[in-house]
């Protein structure tokens, strides 16, 4: 896949879990928007590396959320009542999914949440 297309695609996948969680108002598309720009120099430096991308540009969302105080996205499929989010695995490879590593469960691959 094309550079552009890859980040097309990671944008259209962190977008829609975005979405599923009701966090696709502007402000959160403009921060989406920041990481995809960002990961274009990282793409430059490193094509061979495309298939990371999704993985680290939801990475970087969620980052810049945690920074401002907010958990995205919120882990809704195990039984702990403490507040905590999902994470990606891996940290950096193909095939993104997002994991609750508190009960050790796989919830939905990136671009699948509900």
């Amino acid at each position: 896949m094309s550079e552009p297309g890859v980040l097309l695609t990671a944008r259209a996948m962190v977008l829609h879990d975005l979405a599923a969680r009701g966090f696709d108002d502007a402000v959160m598309v403009s921060l989406l928007e920041d990481a995809v720009a960002g990961r274009q120099w990282w793409l430059d430096q490193w094509p061979d590396g495309a298939e990371h991308i999704a993985g680290l540009v939801a990475q970087d969302v969620q980052d810049r959320l945690v920074d401002s105080g907010v958990r995205w996205p919120r882990c809704t499929a195990c039984d702990d009542l403490n507040d905590h989010e999902l994470r990606i695995e891996p940290e950096l490879g193909p095939d993104p999914h997002w994991v609750c590593e508190r009960a050790g469960i796989s919830v939905a691959p990136l671009g699948h949440l509900t």
